[in-house]
């Protein structure tokens, strides 16, 4: 379901937004509307991946042992 929902979502925006006949015009969508879609299949591929986007490291200044 969701991953029909994502192919119809990808297909609207690849498309115009507005279509007239008989050699008329064709209008794309706002450049907004295009990154805002970018953005929501960014996020969620990201939340998709693997780990929480945090790293663990130990840190120790020079000089010590």
């Amino acid at each position: 379901m969701t991953d029909t929902l994502d192919n119809s979502i990808k297909t609207n925006a690849e498309g115009p937004a507005k279509a007239s006949g008989d050699s008329g015009s064709v209008e794309q969508h706002k450049p907004s509307e295009q990154i805002a879609v970018a953005k929501h299949f960014a996020s969620k591929e990201a939340a998709a991946g693997k780990g929480l986007g945090i790293r663990r490291v130990k840190l120790s200044p020079p000089g010590t042992a």
